[in-house]
């Protein structure tokens, strides 16, 4: 790599100590409005720079990256997951794909049982009539909803993720099932005591609760479809903190407004969507804004691992945090 400090594009405000110290090692083009870049600014940012930063929300597709320029060599995504970028497009152009998994782990967990407890609980519904001021006073009926404890807890997608919300899940007394591509390790499996299920579909029909938390790829696009959604309990709860598109949105309104579902959580709606507006209305669904990752020290840690990725490009090396093939 040539001596010069490496022109990077931000496509969005990331937290003020991350933008600083960016700025002090590279030339940084900040983005002063906290709004996406427009696909024009996408288009301006690939031509001009060296290392593009975009967020998840930034879809940098092949034509994207078919109008780059030939100085773009690293696309340093601020965000655990990569599907916004056409990785296998980017490489056939020599522009390394990198992202920040594993910073967000916690936080992700620590928001699946808040949405499951919010559902579960009845949460929204305590909050409504607090707020409108129509609540009448303690009533032995009123706001029934389900313990955790004893539950069996289904978790689709059993990476750092999943097995950070296996161990909370487990504290609440629930019993641990998960679906995943490959099986864990016995030592890993026996250190959650987990229920491994090589079919999906005979683990939904025995859940009580299910937590996404797979990537979003091709062959998990619609993953829960109608049909499956369909084998779930009538009172079984959904929590997805992962990707809107592995849940098809659509048939999970008309089992929710059929009461063949118990309830929903969701912090992830499908792409471009702020979530189908029939779920807003329903009063067993708690709808949050992708705030799965949102703490200060998450984001924060998320910057520190782009300045990583891009420093060690800048020096010759690999980044660490590099998406390949295999990833994918």
């Amino acid at each position: 790599m040539p001596s010069k400090r490496l022109s990077v594009v931000l496509t969005r405000r990331l937290p003020e100590v991350v933008e600083t110290r960016l700025t002090e090692l590279f030339n940084v083009k900040l983005r002063l409005d906290d709004t996406p870049m427009t696909r024009e600014e996408l288009v301006e940012a690939v031509q001009t720079a060296d290392v593009l930063v975009p967020t998840i929300t930034d879809r940098i597709d092949a034509g994207l990256i078919g109008q780059a320029g030939a100085q773009l060599k690293l696309i340093a995504n601020y965000g655990a997951g990569f599907d916004n970028v056409d990785v296998a497009t980017a490489r056939t152009k020599g522009i390394l794909v990198s992202n920040t998994p594993g910073v967000v782990t916690d936080d992700t967990a620590d928001m699946v049982m808040a949405l499951m407890l919010a559902v579960t609980r009845r949460v929204q519904d305590g909050l409504g009539v607090m707020q409108d001021g129509s609540w009448q006073g303690w009533a032995p009926t009123a706001f029934l909803g389900a313990r955790l404890g004893g539950k069996r807890l289904g978790i689709l997608g059993m990476g750092r993720i999943g097995q950070a919300v296996a161990r909370r899940a487990a504290a609440f007394g629930m019993q641990i099932h998960y679906h995943n591509r490959r099986r864990l390790r016995p030592e890993a499996e026996e250190a959650i005591d987990a229920t491994y299920w090589d079919s999906l579909d005979q683990m939904l029909a025995r859940m009580d609760v299910v937590s996404v938390n797979c990537p979003s790829t091709p062959s998990t696009f619609h993953l829960l479809n109608a049909r499956r959604l369909q084998l779930m309990k009538p009172d079984a709860v959904i929590v997805n903190t992962s990707r809107g598109e592995v849940i098809d949105e659509n048939a999970l309104v008309r089992l929710l407004k059929a009461e063949k579902l118990g309830g929903a959580g969701l912090d992830v709606y499908q792409q471009g969507s702020h979530g189908n507006p029939e779920l807003r209305a329903m009063s067993n669904v708690v709808m949050t804004p992708q705030m799965g990752s949102a703490t200060r020290e998450g984001r924060i840690e998320m910057g520190e691992k782009v300045i990583i990725n891009i420093k060690t490009f800048a020096d010759g090396h690999r980044p660490p945090d590099q998406v390949v093939p295999s990833m994918l």
